[in-house]
């Protein structure tokens, strides 16, 4: 009989690009995968999947009490829905999994895919960063199995809570077409439109140049976004899509120019990130506007797929424009990008995820 695990995320599971690659290779391995995530006012209907899912509708939406109810529905739920395996994906549905497996006798699977109490939302408020660290430090101490999303963590987490974790990139299932450039031009941002992802000046770099920026996410920062971008005028050139589903946002990237990857440092979550984006932007053929963190830059010098600058509006706006009007670089850029694509894949890194299952 299939082993059964069921994966727990905070995130809407229809777009959680991550989530629904790993359990598909789980399920097409012969696991019986249950994913969990929640259910939002916005949410779309889920596709048709090769494992089960199941959506949480909390009364609370952001904030200690939403965290607290989705926690405690989590736990009801496992009252009457076992499993041989109990995957935690990050600390805010860890409380869930550490007392369900406390009476279940079964093991937890942690899937770190940020450091959390180094979140910028995080960082700076110190009750909240301990219990993020504390939740944080007992997943890893209870867990048979850890892995996360990048090298740097990797090693922040063996140094730290002095035990093996494994990697698992967020990498894209591999793509074999390269789209034309839609005329005129945009640049593509995709992802949750949260503090410190670079959204504010690459809003106003966009004032001298001469293209269309998308804005593909959804998040509490789109309110100050849209008001940036009314006070500056650029309505026309500003493009806010929302979440847009993950076939139907492989296409809109595939036909954009290049795309944005900026982040703050504010905090080690985002120092020490890889995030899916920068390897979806590779698998669309499109170089990128990235920032120069440790991941990004080592990646970049095997194969330069991207113009690395500080998070600045001058940076910013002066990469834009080199993408934009220096075809050398530009095509030099692309076709490292049809090359890199050929090995940062989930073909590649699903290797690495089965191997670690099978060792359970």
């Amino acid at each position: 009989m299939a082993k059964s695990i069921v994966f727990t995320v905070t995130t809407d599971i229809s777009h959680d690009q991550r989530m629904l690659r790993i359990a598909n290779s789980l399920a097409s391995a012969g696991y019986a995968v249950t994913l969990v995530g929640r259910l939002l006012p916005g949410s779309a209907e889920v596709p048709a999947l090769p494992f089960r899912s199941h959506r949480i509708k909390c009364r609370f939406l952001k904030g200690p009490l939403f965290y607290l109810e989705y926690n405690l529905r989590l736990v009801t739920w496992f009252f009457s829905n076992r499993f041989d395996i109990y995957g935690t994906v990050d600390a805010d549905t860890a409380l869930a999994g550490l007392v369900t497996i406390t009476w279940r006798r079964k093991p937890l699977v942690y899937d770190a895919h940020e450091l959390f109490p180094e979140m910028p939302e995080v960082v700076n408020r110190p009750l909240v960063r301990r219990f993020w660290a504390f939740l944080d430090k007992m997943a890893f101490k209870r867990a048979a199995l850890a892995y996360t999303v990048s090298a740097s963590l990797v090693t922040y987490f063996q140094q730290k809570y002095g035990r093996p974790v494994h990697l698992v990139r967020n990498m894209p299932v591999r793509q074999s077409y390269a789209a034309l450039p839609s005329s005129p031009p945009y640049f593509i941002y995709q992802g949750a439109l949260n503090v410190g992802r670079g959204l504010e000046n690459t809003i106003k770099a966009m004032q001298e140049v001469p293209a269309q920026l998308v804005i593909c996410g959804t998040g509490p920062l789109m309110p100050q976004l849209k008001k940036l971008t009314q006070h500056l005028g650029l309505q026309d050139k500003i493009i806010f899509k929302g979440n847009v589903a993950p076939k139907a946002l492989a296409q809109v990237t595939a036909a954009a120019w290049a795309g944005i990857m900026l982040l703050d440092n504010q905090g080690l979550s985002y120092y020490y990130s890889l995030a899916n984006k920068f390897f979806d932007y590779v698998q669309a053929g499109i170089p990128q506007v990235c920032v120069p963190f440790p991941e990004y830059a080592e990646l970049n010098a095997r194969h330069e797929v991207a113009l690395l600058v500080e998070n600045q509006v001058e940076e910013v706006r002066t990469a834009l424009l080199t993408l934009l009007h220096d075809q050398e670089v530009y095509q030099r850029l692309q076709r490292n990008c049809l090359q890199a694509r050929e090995e940062w894949n989930w073909e590649t890194e699903e290797k690495q995820l089965l191997s670690l299952y099978a060792g359970l």
